[in-house]
């Protein structure tokens, strides 16, 4: 509701973090939020309410994954977790299985949206990747499919930041592009990294009237604007996200 009354046309969730923790119900890992006392599949509720309101949904889901044994290169803070006996082919095939899972189970997907995949860059990787995405397709054949796989996707994904001149692609003409934006300005925990999730400590929110300026230089550029709320732990937005979000669906009512 909040999101369409802020004028957003679609959704992108979070379905799996760098973390490795699964936001959805998923039957090849113990490590789901089904494994938890909320026991319920936050995805499916979402694509269900999506549906209802008419605003398309995508997922995000990150490559890395700092829990997975099979994943590697451990993390230089990796102390006490071995990567003896560690496959990553084993990996990729439990990153295909949920990708299928989120394509199969969820209704229609409209954004495949990966991250963290900046680590596996091999050519072999990358062509384990393309397969994955092959075989997202063809479940989701309307999708689009972001460039973070480090595999030209549909479309560019500049972070925190607006291209001064908009995204083209290599013969010069307007590419898909689409800016992912915090409302946290990084005041909080571990200043100045603005977290994407929720920081109970951060106090300082960019203003409505910041967001709706960047959201009409982004348009004006030919970019889509994927403004980003973290919510607290029991689930729902904050206040001070709920109150830009409502300000921006003011503006976008009368423009």
């Amino acid at each position: 509701g909040q999101a369409k009354q802020a004028g957003q046309r679609y959704i992108v969730i979070t379905t799996k973090h760098h973390d490795g923790f699964c936001m959805f119900d998923s039957k090849l890992s113990d490590y789901t939020i089904m494994h938890t006392p909320v026991k319920r599949d936050v995805c499916k509720e979402l694509s269900e309410a999506c549906r209802k309101q008419g605003l398309k949904l995508g997922f995000y889901y990150s490559i890395m994954d700092w829990h997975h044994p099979d994943y590697t290169p451990r993390r230089p803070w990796e102390k006490d977790r071995t990567a003896e006996g560690a496959d990553f082919d084993r990996y990729v095939d439990y990153m295909r299985g949920q990708i299928r899972e989120l394509m199969t189970n969820y209704g229609e997907i409209a954004v495949l949206w990966f991250d963290g995949g900046w680590e596996r860059t091999a050519p072999e990787d990358l062509q384990k990747f393309r397969d994955i995405i092959a075989m997202a397709r063809q479940l989701q054949p309307k999708m689009l499919v972001n460039n973070r796989a480090n595999i030209s996707g549909d479309f560019e994904t500049p972070e925190q930041f607006i291209p001064a001149t908009g995204v083209v692609d290599k013969e010069g003409r307007p590419a898909l592009w689409e800016v992912c934006l915090t409302m946290t300005t990084g005041h909080g925990s571990f200043a100045p990294t603005a977290w994407w999730g929720y920081d109970r400590h951060e106090t300082v929110f960019k203003p409505a009237d910041q967001l709706i300026q960047t959201l009409v230089d982004v348009v004006s550029k030919g970019g889509n604007l994927l403004l980003n709320v973290g919510p607290a732990p029991e689930g729902v937005i904050r206040p001070e996200e709920s109150e830009r979000l409502a300000a921006v669906g003011r503006w976008m009512e009368r423009h």
